[in-house]
């Protein structure tokens, strides 16, 4: 029998990030049909569309309702990891699926006007699947979008023109580089935002010292974090594990 020592890992809060005074963010921005160049009359897988260049893929259409949809519904089915919806640059919500469910369903009701409305749906992804059989047929990505008038005035567009776009215009202009900050406009943090898709920054000293630092994203959603132009990895602290905890919440950063 062998015995086997373990480490315990200690942790100290070094600094604190809370004063809202030392944030700036960006917003960014949510593309209408117009905006895309890629068009098709058919839902496009994700995967093979991103090609591992972003975890996001844009799918964008326009859409004017007859004088008889009064309570329209948007429903999405999607086998990506995550949506978000936004009608008319109006965020309506998000939704993901989880390990043992693949398939997961957005349904929100919408304010349409009488004109052409903008539907951007932004499917997300967070990484590429690397195990289990048949890789090379997995689907991703938005599987149907319907939107329900009544209960027999039901719109799909399976067959729909739609727009494209792969990645977010920040990656596009690679703002997490400090010498790219100036490509877009920062502004102070709110207090409060449930818009998704923002861009957060902040400048600090490294810790004294030589011990190993890590940042700890306890506080955030999902997304990625870079420091000093480099990515220190994905993160999705909102998506709970079994026993209701993130799986991971602190990323090692990198001292120079």
């Amino acid at each position: 029998m062998v015995n086997a020592g373990y480490n315990e890992r200690i942790t100290i809060s070094s600094q604190s990030f809370d004063v809202i005074d030392g944030w700036e963010e960006f917003k960014d921005a949510i593309p209408t049909f117009l905006d895309t160049s890629l068009k098709a009359n058919e839902i496009l897988e994700h995967m093979n569309m991103t090609k591992d260049e972003s975890n996001y893929l844009w799918y964008t259409f326009r859409f004017q309702p007859s004088s008889s949809c009064t309570k329209p519904m948007l429903q999405i089915e999607s086998l990506a990891h995550a949506v978000h919806a936004f009608v008319n640059n109006i965020y309506l919500g998000t939704t993901h699926g989880s390990h043992d469910i693949k398939d997961f369903f957005f349904k929100s009701s919408v304010l349409l006007n009488n004109e052409l409305n903008n539907i951007s749906i932004l499917s997300v992804m967070a990484g590429l699947p690397d195990s289990g059989a048949f890789l090379e047929s997995r689907f991703a990505g938005l599987t149907r979008v319907e939107i329900q008038c009544t209960e027999k005035e039901i719109y799909d567009f399976a067959n729909y023109t739609r727009g494209y776009q792969v990645g977010l215009l920040g990656e596009k202009l690679q703002i997490y580089k400090e010498e790219n900050l100036s490509n877009v406009e920062w502004r102070k943090t709110e207090i409060s935002s449930d818009q998704p898709l923002t861009w957060y920054k902040i400048v600090f000293s490294a810790p004294l010292g030589n011990d190993p630092v890590a940042l700890n994203l306890s506080s955030m959603g999902k997304g990625e974090a870079w420091m000093n132009g480099k990515s220190i990895g994905r993160y999705w602290v909102s998506f709970h594990n079994t026993n209701g905890d993130p799986s991971q919440t602190l990323r090692m950063m990198e001292r120079t």
